[in-house]
């Protein structure tokens, strides 16, 4: 690395505006406008385009680090290849990247950890002419202190694990921040746009990097790295803003779809849920490895205060819970209208996480990042039900035949998950109330895996497990 060569900037004037003044005042206004708090994330996923389309969207994920600025002196930044291809993933040569805003210089240190890393070449020709990483330099310059260094990656066909491999290297502590630059989906019609985007979204939330190809993203490889350093860290994924240039400044017959995210520690631990000491009073009344009625209370109460935050611009609660439910377990969270009309369904169907953790993020996630909608509104709460299931480990079942499932399944009691071809669909327990009878609950149930009714693929596997559940209105405060 040259310590004297400065790579300029090569899109102000154009993403961004040249003039410094103007930059630094357009940037304020667009972090001031963000008035959610919470814990400053470990990461950032957030969106690249022109300033006046992705940056209010950007801006919802660099707002959050406001009480970090000053501990902030290291920034870790990927994003895709869009003029030069790139195999893997490429550094830059130089010493400092200039905006319009003056020179940020590159991590040295950082640099010769990550030339290390598998994969990773030095090739100024990646960035030169890239845009994806320099539009978030003047946000960073902007949000934090003066001081801070730079590690910038242009990012190609790099593999999850090649790219988790360079993030563990580089990740460091508190004192340094990752960013991942993506937008989303690409020239589609507004609506298709949304629904393309809602169903990212809610995999990036969950995690699903494997969901995730640069059809839906165009830093998928990024962010399907980060997401596996966060499946191993156990660390939480939160969306923060999701919109596209139809809601920003262009029109609505094709529009690029922008999406901030972020990762880490995200629950407080300040506002603590009500109704814990309760829930271990009742602990004892649960059977081994079980879930009580007061547990399940206070699974409610911590899905309530999740979504109930969220929908006043504020962070989830760190669920406060006893013991037992810190331990691994798997959930789905269901709102709908007190009419019986869904407005979001999301769950685990792997114990991964602490049992109270995982309904809590599946309350996020169903509430606002079910694909099948639009996320849930304050108003939709005054009138909406709560619905909280807690599953028994999946059980498979040596069925061979249609014929043999049904002799074997359980009307009323057996939730069933299919899987063929990486095809795979899920009915929960309850949703024989609405399919009564076995032939219309399997039809559909092959329907929502993408399955034809009525079919048995030669590798189709079944599973069956149980689920322990309760519900109760919403309680709007």
């Amino acid at each position: 690395m040259s310590s004297t060569l400065v790579r300029p900037a090569a899109v102000a004037g154009g993403f961004y505006t040249g003039d410094a003044a103007q930059l630094a005042a357009e940037v304020d206004a667009m972090i001031a406008a963000v008035t959610a708090t919470g814990p400053a994330p470990k990461a950032l996923v957030v969106p690249h385009a022109g300033h006046v389309y992705s940056g209010p969207i950007a801006a919802s994920g660099y707002a959050l680090l406001r009480d970090a600025a000053r501990s902030i002196r290291r920034v870790v930044l990927l994003g895709p290849a869009h003029r030069v291809s790139v195999r893997s993933m490429a550094l830059s040569g130089a010493g400092a990247f200039r905006t319009p805003l003056g020179d940020v210089p590159i991590d040295a240190e950082l640099q010769a950890v990550a030339t290390r890393c598998a994969g990773v070449v030095v090739d100024d020709r990646a960035h030169g002419p890239e845009h994806s990483l320099e539009v978030h330099l003047p946000f960073l310059q902007r949000i934090l202190d003066p001081g801070w260094t730079l590690l910038p990656v242009v990012v190609g066909g790099a593999s999850p694990a090649e790219v988790a491999a360079l993030l563990d290297a580089v990740w460091g502590g508190s004192d340094t921040l990752v960013v991942i630059s993506s937008d989303l989906s690409h020239y589609e019609p507004y609506e298709h746009a949304a629904r393309h985007d809602r169903a990212t979204a809610a995999a990036i939330v969950d995690g699903r990097l494997e969901d995730l190809d640069p059809h839906d993203a165009c830093g998928a490889h990024p962010v399907r790295g980060l997401l596996e350093v966060a499946r191993r860290r156990h660390l939480d994924v939160a969306l923060l803003d999701l919109r596209s240039s139809g809601d920003t400044a262009g029109d609505r017959r094709q529009v690029v779809g922008y999406g901030s995210f972020a990762v880490g520690d995200l629950v407080t631990d300040s506002n603590p849920v009500p109704g814990a000491d309760a829930a271990d009073a009742g602990a004892a009344d649960s059977a081994a490895g079980g879930v009580s009625d007061g547990d399940l209370a206070l699974l409610l109460d911590i899905a309530e205060a999740a979504i109930g935050a969220r929908v006043r611009g504020k962070r989830a609660p760190r669920p406060d819970a006893p013991a037992h439910l810190q331990r691994p377990g798997a959930a789905f969270v269901t709102v709908r209208r007190t009419s019986g009309d869904l407005l979001g369904c999301i769950g685990s169907l792997e114990a991964r996480r602490p049992l109270a953790e995982d309904v809590a993020a599946n309350a996020l996630a169903a509430a606002f990042a079910d694909p099948r909608f639009s996320g849930v509104t304050a108003a939709d709460l005054a009138d909406a039900e709560l619905h909280v299931s807690v599953l028994t480990p999946t059980e498979p079942m040596d069925v061979r035949s249609r014929d043999e499932l049904r002799a074997a399944v359980r009307p009323g009691i057996d939730g069933l998950l299919i899987e063929s071809a990486g095809h795979r669909g899920t009915f929960l327990p309850s949703v024989w109330e609405q399919l009564g009878d076995v032939d219309t609950f399997l039809d559909h149930l092959w329907s929502k895996a993408g399955l034809r009714p009525g079919t048995w693929p030669h590798d189709l596997r079944v599973w069956r497990y149980g689920t322990v559940e309760a519900g109760r209105r919403f309680h709007v405060r």
